[in-house]
C-alpha cells in the first residue's frame, strides 16, 4: 500500500503546497486543529475508524474544492467509495464551516462595512437552439401546379 499523500505533500514548500491544496501549510494546520476536536466530540459516541487518516480526509475535500472533480475521480484515487467522498467533504466543509474563523459574513455584516465590493456576474446558463423538428408536420411540400 502507498503512503498516505499527507506524508508525501508534506515535503513541499510552501509555494507549492498552497498551489496544490489551495491554502497555506499554517491555515492547514489550523483546520487540523479544528477537525481534530470535531473528531474526538465524534468519536465518544463510537463507530467505526475510517479507512483514511483526517489529513488525508482533509485533503481530499480540498481537492475537491479546488478542482470539483467529481466524487467518483476523487474516491478512486483515495480508495473509497463513491458515497464515503461525499459524506466526508461533506462532514469537513460543515464542520470548518461551524467554526468562527472559515465561515463567511453574514449580508448584514457586509451591508454595515465599509468596504466597496465590485461584483461581476457572469450567464453560463445553456439556453435551447431552436432547430427544425424531425418529423413530417415541419417540412412543408413545394406546392405543383398542374401536376396529377
Amino acid at each position: 500500500m502507498t503512503a498516505p499523500r499527507y506524508e508525501r505533500i508534506q515535503k513541499l514548500s510552501p509555494g507549492q503546497f498552497r498551489r496544490l491544496t489551495g491554502v497555506k501549510p499554517t491555515v492547514f494546520a489550523h483546520m487540523m486543529v479544528i477537525l481534530k476536536r470535531a473528531e474526538k466530540q465524534k468519536r465518544k459516541s463510537g463507530g467505526r475508524k475510517p479507512k483514511l487518516g483526517l489529513e488525508d480526509r482533509l485533503l481530499m475535500a480540498l481537492e475537491y474544492l479546488r478542482e470539483y472533480r467529481t466524487y467518483f475521480h476523487i474516491a478512486s484515487n483515495y480508495g473509497v467509495s463513491e458515497s464515503m467522498a461525499y459524506k466526508t467533504c461533506r462532514w469537513i466543509e460543515d464542520t470548518l464551516v461551524k467554526d468562527k474563523k472559515f465561515a463567511l459574513p453574514g449580508k448584514k455584516a457586509l451591508l454595515k462595512s465599509d468596504v466597496a465590493y465590485e461584483v461581476i456576474l457572469l450567464d453560463a446558463s445553456e439556453s435551447p437552439i431552436e432547430r427544425p423538428k424531425k418529423d413530417s408536420d415541419g417540412i412543408t411540400p413545394e406546392k405543383r401546379n398542374g401536376t396529377p
